[in-house]
């Protein structure tokens, strides 16, 4: 059968024999859909001569180069070496350089003296947290439920280090994906490992809804379009109510994609200690356990029927279904009834604590003399075993899975079984055992599929992810979406020898971000040429470097750091700075952290699903219910106004004004010196520092008005030395304004 246009529909009938392998693709795709480049192999060209041979570094540059001489367009002339600084600098750490660094990379003559300022920064911990940060834009992180309640999901966080620790350890990019989809059946003694399947675990999930089997559909719906658009770059999606109506992937092939995933349910408690120390604290609760037995047991006798009535009005609300399902013996349900009973635990799984809130009477005395009982064993009690978060099988035998005629959850067609695309492996996959483990297997064989050296999709995708990053828009502008309506490639050549590259020398990240950084083409200015924007405006080939805006995450991190004030602490549970004047605390809470705490890292700040933190979300950071690829970049006048009136931002020009005091004395020329070298790497021209000295001027007296009219000035953190409040509070402002600036928020 042969059909005519990329919007035809393929019958289920026919789907179904494509999923057993008796119809070869060849007789169902179109040559469009058959020969779109990125379903190609990945095919390593030749490193093109060029002219200019000297501006060459790296191949990278050969294959740019080779664009723009074909265009008759010349490349840019390197960045002065402050400018590179603070590029990479921000690029490698999300962080701004000190003076301190600026002044030893200028005075640094050596050939390499570039090169080591990029092994350094690729060695710092605050690479991970960095990098870390883009990817989790990818697995839609959050450590909220989301929808109308918000619960908080404890433990999320520990997700966050992981990937934090992944990128600081450099680890390849092949074990890293298949920790993600299949750590727990291909490294079940790695507590690491297990988190690491929390990347699917951090689906939007309404608890109220007692519908169970539409709230699983949805959940596995959200989990094979992450999937795909993540690791592979295509819009499975689209092929979830029908065959995908432009790319080469029919609705079984969204369904077969699923059925990896059929089996699985949350896992949140993954003991984070493994050997002695669990072993230890397994003992340890053994004896307190021993020790209050009968206080305990008693506190459970008080609270029984209080919880079997809460636990009776929840669950009597559920489908027909569900309640025939749990009145089954355990040993007497299907796979699929399993996962039902599993999703229904956590309403009949209810907290003593909680419970004993609603007792009355001579029973709510006696469970308080009790409590103070059981305090007395304090002494004895190991702690709450430190948990993480993440997926598993919740058996060895998966439920079918069926096509859904319109995606809807209880209009089963077809059966298939698990799969990959079709086009690019047509039939059903070899699913193997993992050995050890109550488990099916199948996340492990796409695990190892989604990594296979000659996957066209995977090292593409990873690779295109990394330029995006690095130059603000990908080799393909579209990262998450390599299908035919997708953006093309504007260096196809170059991306295929990146990809190959990246599988040839070991999945290697770290290797391609010095590649990227250490070529010509990033290392050129940003300054517009009239001649090269008239043949290429949107410098599509790079001929200069793409000035960008800095996300939020890493102007509240820059303005902490010139500050003086940045909590540098890698890792650990998540932190809640101060919320702006005036609003409320969000649903599900918000618990102040501890002054120190609140100055970390933005990546350590509580991601609450339906409440992002207020100046990260002015600044584009994602709606974390769906995986984002490529963040907006707008500019808008919340940016400005949150710059401008938020008390936290006056905070660090506060602070900020205090380390000028402290570090460039009690002249004003060497205040003005010290805040251009910490906001901007660089010191002021004689035309800037004329400017700033009027505006000291004009500023003084102003600030000295309003004080005298008993209105309230902002002065610097710490001791003013002797200078006068007046001028203390106009450098104040001077701070702030180096703050709200251009320069301060965009990396040129």
């Amino acid at each position: 059968m042969k059909l005519g246009s990329p919007v035809a529909l393929v019958p289920l009938s026919l789907a179904a024999l494509l999923s057993a392998g008796t119809v070869s693709p060849t007789d169902v795709f179109t040559s469009q859909q058959k020969n779109h480049w990125s379903l190609q192999k990945v095919r390593r060209a030749a490193v093109p001569e060029v002219q200019r041979r000297q501006w060459v570094r790296n191949p990278i540059d050969a294959f740019v180069l080779a664009k723009l001489e074909a265009k008759g367009i010349a490349p840019s002339a390197d960045a002065d070496r402050v400018t590179l600084l603070r590029r990479v600098s921000f690029d490698l750490t999300g962080l701004p350089p000190t003076p301190d660094e600026v002044s030893a990379f200028v005075a640094d003559k050596s050939p390499d003296a570039y090169e080591k300022v990029v092994d350094r920064l690729l060695a710092s911990p605050h690479y991970g947290e960095r990098w870390a940060r883009h990817w989790l834009d990818l697995a839609r992180y959050a450590e909220s439920e989301g929808f109308k309640a918000d619960e908080t999901r404890p433990n999320a966080w520990r997700y966050r280090d992981y990937v934090i620790e992944s990128f600081n350890a450099n680890k390849p990019f092949d074990r890293f994906v298949q920790e993600q989809i299949a750590g727990d059946e291909m490294w079940p003694e790695d507590p690491k490992a297990r988190v690491a399947t929390a990347f699917n675990r951090h689906w939007p999930d309404e608890t109220n809804a007692r519908n169970l089997m539409q709230r699983r559909q949805e959940i596995l719906d959200d989990i094979t379009d992450v999937t795909g658009s993540t690791y592979l770059g295509l819009t499975v999606g689209c092929a979830r109510c029908h065959n995908h109506k432009y790319d080469p992937i029919l609705q079984a092939d969204y369904f077969r994609l699923q059925s990896f995933y059929a089996n699985t349910s949350a896992d949140d408690q993954i003991p984070m200690l493994t050997g002695s120390d669990l072993a230890k604290h397994r003992a340890a609760l053994a004896v307190w356990e021993e020790k209050t037995r009968t206080i305990r047991e008693e506190m459970k006798a008080l609270i029984a029927p209080r919880k079997a009535a809460l636990v009776k009005d929840t669950v009597d609300k559920f489908p027909p279904e569900i309640l025939a399902i749990l009145a089954k013996p355990e040993k007497e349900r299907n796979p699929y009834e399993v996962q039902m009973a599993l999703k229904a635990r956590p309403y009949q799984d209810l907290d003593d604590e909680n419970v004993a809130r609603s007792l009355k009477g001579d029973q709510k005395l006696r469970y308080s003399v009790l409590a103070g009982e059981l305090k007395k064993f304090a002494s004895l009690y190991p702690g709450e075993l430190p948990v993480g978060v993440g997926m598993r099988d919740a058996g060895a035998s998966a439920p079918p899975t069926h096509v859904l005629k319109g995606g809807v959850y209880d209009n089963p067609a077809d059966l298939v079984e698990p799969g990959f695309i079709t086009l690019l492996a047509p039939g059903a996959a070899k699913i193997e055992k993992p050995a050890g483990v109550d488990s099916t297997g199948r996340r492990m064989a796409l695990a190892k599929w989604m990594t296979q050296a000659d996957n066209p999709l995977t090292p593409r995708v990873a690779v295109n992810r990394l330029w995006h990053w690095h130059f603000g828009t990908g080799i393909v502008g579209s990262p998450s979406d390599f299908g035919i309506m997708g953006q093309r490639p504007t260096h196809p050549e170059l991306l295929d020898w990146l990809a190959s590259e990246f599988v040839q020398t070991g999945w290697d990240v770290k290797r391609m971000h010095r590649l990227m950084v250490t070529s010509s083409t990033y290392r050129q200015a940003s300054d517009h040429n009239d001649v090269s924007a008239k043949a290429d405006a949107r410098n599509r080939l790079l001929w200069k470097f793409p000035r960008q805006r800095l996300e939020g995450e890493v102007i509240r991190d820059a303005m902490l750091a010139v500050a003086g004030v940045l909590n540098t602490k890698v890792g650990g549970p998540s932190v809640m700075p101060e919320l702006p004047e005036g609003m409320p605390a969000p649903r599900g809470g918000w618990k102040l952290s501890d002054e120190e705490d609140r100055n970390r890292r933005s990546v350590y700040i509580f991601v609450r699903r339906n409440s992002r933190y207020p100046m990260l979300e002015a600044f584009d950071m994602p709606d974390t219910h769906e995986s984002c690829g490529r963040r907006n970049v707008t500019i808008t006048a919340p940016q400005a106004l949150t710059l401008l009136n938020d008390k936290t931002v006056l905070d660090q020009a506060r602070a900020f004004a205090g380390r000028v005091i402290r570090e460039g004395g009690p002249d004003l020329r060497g205040q003005i010196d010290r805040a251009y070298e910490l906001a901007y790497a660089r010191r002021p021209d004689g035309s800037e520092r004329d400017t700033v000295q009027t505006f000291f001027e004009r500023q003084a007296g102003i600030v000295a008005k309003r004080a005298a009219a008993g209105q309230k000035i902002a002065l610097p953190v710490g001791e003013i030395r002797g200078l006068d409040a007046a001028h203390a509070a106009a450098l104040v402002d001077f701070c702030h304004m180096l703050l709200n600036s251009n320069e301060f928020v965009y990396r040129n």
